[in-house]
């Protein structure tokens, strides 16, 4: 790739120049190919576009993109990116969850000061028919289907350059444990990122496949901007149309070749849970060579149990990349190299719960640990004591912290919130700044370990608990209870630290004959049995009932909240005692 080009436009314009009719973007409608543009085609769209925003929008000012997923996205995207308006992608509203979406895209459009929303005929028409219900003032800020714009030739980019340290666009965090806030992602945060991606993780010569929301860092950066640095056709499908239907993602990937494409760990485990042996009978999943899993925990059992389900379809478990990382670093930190494969190390859990890292010995209580690969690029590492600020021991978890060009320029209008996250300096020698990630972790053989939140850390007993640990134990204690759909946190009752598990049922599964007392209490056994710690409240709830961002994570602190002041409705609460009102542990 030539260091020349300084921005997505200089490279759009170079591949409809130089490579006109090859691939660029393919849209799916299920296992149906339903909308595709080669490069000429999209420099045609983002032109389309870009003469509406040069017409209307001042240099810097903020559009929010609320597109389904799909194509208009892209043209849009990269229009804002070529006439230097900072694009701000959000989740599309749908009929079923206005009441759920609409305040967060109005929050995001007044913390951007959006000057315009683009958007498309169908969704101007679903909020127009739900006027009421939506409360959205359509007369604030103008809203444009980008759909309907006239076509227009594609402007000089030589009349547009864009300084590297301009803001490309604002990545607003998923509010998993806090209020959602716009990270700042410049051209060269961006365009630095991408060249390492391209590098580090095998791109070029590929085939790419993609069903994370655009509204999501590892959907945008890695699932839709990477191709297009790298020269890879793109395949893109919706997410509800994998949640309905994950045969479609492999059955994508077999098609068309994929060499590419990343999901989070539950994604994996839904593959095995939901496709069944019918609808792999022409899967061919052999191109597949870099199997991309982050976003969320990664458990080794879903490693281990997708590998064996579709190896005799072509899979090859090497082609696992694990990987780590966040919005505020534009995406990955670390990556598991090509064809390395997950590596797995076993330690020792009672060294663990004490923030130590001692391998297991035999006889020993065992906690498996995945690498999230190694170090991209030229990025720099520190685990650091979180209360000291200094560098932890060696085998000692500590939070991450990340120094890269890619590291974000901050918080948008959060001057103190940036200075505190993105300009740390460590207490004993000073060095910084540093982004502090607010994950835990340790580095072991040149590999990034993550074991959980910092903010999320459940202390019970003087030992660490991730609660991915806890909710997963939880989810397998039954037959009726979905296997990832729980929150585990902690609670204050008399000074100590108390165990709270709120768990889904599933729908329609439910015994005629069960007792929701008796699999209540069979969570709380299953927790004392793995982890030697009694929950002190198991509560059952619906499925859907489990607060989660936008891209899917669930908001442990939101569902504390909803329990303790009674606004998450509950099956079953088995509990030790009275629940502390909301107010006592925010």
């Amino acid at each position: 790739m030539n260091d020349e080009f300084m921005t997505l436009r200089n490279l759009l314009d170079e591949r409809a120049a130089g490579r006109p009719h090859d691939l660029a973007y393919a849209f799916l409608a299920g296992d149906k190919l339903q909308q595709q543009w080669d490069y000429a085609g999209l420099r045609q769209q983002v032109a389309r576009v870009e003469a509406f925003l040069n017409n209307s929008c001042a240099s810097g000012s903020r559009a929010l993109l609320v597109y389904p997923q799909g194509l208009e996205f892209m043209a849009a995207f990269l229009a804002c990116l070529c006439q230097n308006v900072v694009a701000v992608p959000v989740p599309a509203p749908e009929t079923y969850n206005l009441r759920r979406s609409l305040p967060r895209l109005k929050a995001i459009s007044d913390d951007a000061q959006a000057a315009v929303v683009l958007t498309t005929r169908r969704i101007l028409d679903l909020l127009s028919a739900n006027g009421d219900q939506a409360a959205w003032d359509f007369k604030a800020i103008p809203w444009i289907a980008t759909d309907e714009l006239p076509d227009e030739p594609a402007t000089d980019s030589d009349d547009h350059t864009i300084p590297p340290q301009e803001l490309a666009y604002l990545q607003y965090t998923s509010g998993s444990t806090s209020t959602p806030s716009g990270v700042m992602i410049t051209h060269q945060n961006l365009m630095h990122h991408l060249q390492t991606l391209h590098t580090a993780c095998g791109y070029g010569d590929g085939v790419t496949v993609t069903w994370m929301p655009h509204f999501h860092d590892y959907g945008l950066v890695q699932g839709l901007l990477q191709p297009l640095f790298s020269g890879d056709p793109c395949y893109v499908m919706s997410p509800l149309s994998f949640m309905k239907r994950p045969a479609h993602w492999l059955g994508a990937i077999s098609k068309y070749a994929g060499t590419h494409s990343q999901a989070p760990n539950f994604a994996y485990d839904h593959c095995v849970r939901r496709i069944r042996p019918k609808d792999c009978a022409a899967l061919n999943l052999s191109s597949w060579k870099a199997a991309g899993n982050a976003a969320e925990p990664i458990n080794p059992l879903v490693l281990d149990s997708f590998a064996s389900t579709f190896e005799p379809y072509g899979f090859r478990k090497n082609a696992f990349s694990p990987a780590f990382g966040l919005a505020e670093a534009t995406l990955l930190v670390s990556s598991t190299p090509l064809g390395s494969g997950p590596y797995v190390i076993d330690l020792d859990a009672a060294s663990l719960e004490t923030g130590r890292v001692v391998l297991a010995r035999d006889g020993n209580s065992v906690r498996k640990a995945v690498s999230c690969g190694q170090l991209v690029g030229n990025t720099r590492v520190a685990i650091v004591d979180p209360d000291s600020l200094s560098a932890s021991s060696v085998d000692v978890i500590g939070e991450i912290w990340v120094s890269d060009p890619a590291v974000a320029a901050g918080y948008w209008d959060q001057p103190e919130k940036s200075a505190a996250t993105f300009q740390a300096h460590l207490s004993d020698t000073g060095e910084g700044p540093w982004l502090r990630t607010g994950d835990l972790g340790f580095m072991r053989d040149g590999h990034l370990f993550v074991s959980g939140r910092l903010k999320d850390l459940i202390i019970i007993r003087g030992a660490n608990f991730a609660p991915q640990d806890l909710e997963w134990i939880a989810q397998g204690s039954h037959p009726a209870l979905e296997e990832t759909e729980s929150a585990a946190f902690s609670v204050m009752i008399n000074g100590d630290e108390r165990l709270v598990i709120i768990q889904e049922l599933k729908r329609n599964e439910l015994p005629a004959d069960a007792d929701i007392r008796e699999i209540a209490a069979g969570v709380r056994q299953a927790i004392a049995e793995e982890f030697d710690i009694r929950a002190y409240a198991v509560a059952l709830v619906r499925r859907g009932a489990i607060l989660k961002t936008s891209s899917g994570k669930i908001q442990r602190r939101a569902c504390r909240a909803g329990l303790l002041d009674g606004s998450l409705e509950t099956i079953d609460l088995l509990s030790e005692g009275p629940l502390p009102p909301a107010q006592v542990k925010a």
